[in-house]
């Protein structure tokens, strides 16, 4: 029975991580700031529903290269091609980590950053008016390094981050949110994959975190292949329409 157990949870992993060739590309989803892993659930339901493969990176949220470099590491461990999906400040760490892994096929933007060379995420997000993110960020958490990480106030946080989901769900993501350090926003990318890997990207017109405007901007200068605005949805689109973002992963996983 143990050996019959083992040989099945064996089997899992192993698809998941390319030890079996599967005719669907691996989905690898990266979480933004403020946000872990948890935030995919519901795509990840859709996504598996449909046969596809899926790993949920928990993104170390240090530093774009560091992050980047982390991502790459799991990518590496693939054999399958890979749809690679960012959200918010997981945008810059796909873009990074899409740099020589030659498995990534498609970056997906979920509200997120997609820099240039030597752009970073806080600058994007007030190169047009609307992010009302910064007074809404609590006294930052001191490290021995320096560096500060940060927070979303919880009484703050539905209203700011969420607002288009219950209030319970709202309270629970402030309560389990995983800071970002101060350093990895001001940090510039150093690559621009979605230059030569095909891009889809998918936002809410509601993000008060990142400007729709900077959004869409990026989307056009990427030449995204699709561009899905949601109609009042907040920065956590994948979170309160995952349908919507399961349906733009997937019409990238077929390069439509």
């Amino acid at each position: 029975m143990f050996k019959e157990v083992f040989t099945a949870a064996a089997l899992t992993v192993g698809l998941a991580f390319g030890a079996h060739a599967a005719d669907k590309p691996t989905v690898v989803l990266v979480h933004g700031a403020f946000a872990d892993a948890s935030s995919w659930n519901g795509v990840i339901t859709r996504l598996e529903k449909d046969g596809y493969p899926v790993v949920a990176v928990a993104n170390p949220l240090r530093s774009v290269k560091g992050d980047g470099d982390y991502v790459r590491k799991v990518l590496a461990g693939l054999k399958t091609n890979v749809v690679l999906v960012g959200h918010s400040y997981g945008g810059s760490v796909i873009n990074e980590a899409a740099k020589g892994s030659s498995n990534v096929k498609s970056l997906v933007f979920v509200a997120a950053f997609a820099p240039d060379v030597g752009e970073t995420a806080l600058a994007l997000s007030g190169k047009f008016p609307g992010s009302t993110l910064a007074p809404t960020l609590a006294e930052p958490v001191s490290l021995d390094d320096g560096s500060k990480d940060l927070y979303i106030q919880q009484d703050k946080f539905h209203d700011q981050f969420a607002a288009d989901v219950s209030a319970s769900e709202g309270k629970l993501m402030a309560a389990t949110q995983r800071p970002i350090a101060d350093k990895a926003l001001g940090e510039a990318s150093t690559v621009a994959s979605w230059q030569t890997v095909p891009s889809w990207f998918v936002y809410g017109d509601a993000d008060k975190n990142v400007p729709p405007e900077a959004l869409g901007w990026m989307a056009e200068r990427a030449h995204s292949k699709e561009t899905v605005v949601v109609k009042g949805a907040s920065h956590v689109v994948m979170v309160s329409h995952p349908e919507k973002v399961a349906k733009v992963i997937e019409d990238a996983a077929a390069g439509k």
